[in-house]
């Protein structure tokens, strides 16, 4: 049996792609023969991840005495830190890298967000007995910038879950209507609002399209606040003032699925991902993709997605008008991106974890001390 304290401080009620990808984590690891999990969060273990996602209050810190024996107990686990840290108790584990933006493009993110990134990613990485990333791309970059050993570090993509899959026009109806929608006559971008996602362009792209195009094709976009983004909100402000622009802020993953189901199109600019979930669900949704050529995203979505540049406006501009009117190309790339997310599953991806946290506790039980990085 293999110990695991799992870190779930990325859980909250309004999760994003790391806060999704711990809650999988959470649902699935527990239903798996040869691990046991406990999960940690804030500092204390908690009996109830699910909470954290409902916003409920944490239970009170034990005492010292309690914590110091507790925080004793668990070093002798797997600790695993999904989102980039090991918990300051840890003296190894496993962390998982998304991506490395904050290194690479560290321009567009908040000055406090790099500043804990330069002090703990290091510190994490340092500790670390093996690193988990999402795409073998970013394995790449990790190997490159900061010598991890190759063995030490493993790709396992992230998974789709089985709620993003094509919809009836009938089952769509009633969710898309309260949002004044229409099936198959809405292009969508679900996104963080962040500079490197590049939803600036898309707006002006979007705008500039023919008119007759725009009052027929309006562009949907939901997802979290984001950071350095205050042109970009005055862009929103005024795409919804000029009607052709609906923007929804965070939706709920209920609602998700058959908002992706309903699209005409899918357009996701980002030019920097470590994975690209909302792509895959897409693909899964059976509504046809377009992405940046940058990144992972080339990888992830295979021969299954339009590939454009964000920065060349024009030639964004030529895509989206053909793309949302071309129902030929949309069938074909529905089929494929059905067959291409069909590659990606959660299962897939908790298997692939497992097997890391069993070779981890096994060279520890054996006496080696490894550490990712060189």
């Amino acid at each position: 049996m293999t110990r695991v304290t799992l870190c779930v401080d990325a859980l909250e009620p309004q999760p994003g792609g790391i806060g999704r990808y711990t809650w999988e984590l959470c649902k699935r690891l527990p239903t798996r023969v040869g691990v046991e999990v406990r999960h940690f969060a804030r500092g204390r273990l908690i009996d109830d991840p699910g909470g954290l996602l409902r916003g409920e209050p944490l239970p009170p810190r034990r005492n010292a005495l309690k914590t110091w024996w507790e925080n004793r107990a668990l070093k002798s686990s797997v600790v695993h830190g999904p989102n980039y840290f090991l918990p300051g108790f840890a003296d190894s584990g496993v962390i998982t890298v998304h991506d490395l933006s904050v290194f690479r493009f560290p321009e567009s993110h908040p000055a406090a967000r790099v500043m804990e990134f330069e002090r703990e990613f290091h510190r994490s990485l340092a500790l670390a007995a093996h690193v988990i990333t999402d795409s073998e791309t970013v394995r790449g970059e990790l190997i490159e910038m900061f010598g991890v050993r190759p063995d030490s570090v493993t790709a396992i993509p992230l998974g789709v879950d089985p709620g993003f899959r094509p919809f009836s026009v009938e089952e769509l109806a009633p969710a898309l209507e309260k949002l004044g929608l229409r099936a198959s006559y809405y292009g969508l971008c679900v996104s963080t609002l962040e500079p490197r996602k590049k939803i600036c362009e898309l707006l002006v792209a979007w705008r500039n399209l023919p008119r007759a195009i725009r009052d027929l094709y309006p562009l949907v976009l939901c997802g979290g606040a984001g950071w350095r983004n205050d042109t970009l909100l005055s862009q929103v402000e005024n795409g919804v003032a000029e009607g052709w622009l609906r923007y929804l802020g965070f939706v709920d993953e209920a609602l998700l699925p058959q908002l992706y189901a309903g699209a005409s199109l899918f357009v996701y600019p980002s030019i920097y991902e470590g994975f690209g979930l909302p792509p895959i669900e897409a693909m899964a949704s059976g509504v046809p993709v377009m992405v940046s050529g940058s990144s992972c995203l080339p990888e992830v979505c295979g021969d299954a997605a339009c590939y454009i540049n964000p920065d060349d406006a024009a030639g964004l501009l030529a895509a989206l008008e053909q793309k949302l009117t071309d129902k030929k190309w949309q069938a074909e790339f529905s089929r494929r991106g059905l067959v291409r997310a069909g590659q990606f599953g959660w299962d897939r991806c908790i298997d692939g974890t497992i097997e890391v946290y069993h070779q981890v506790a096994s060279a520890s039980a054996s006496g080696h001390r490894n550490r990712a990085s060189l």
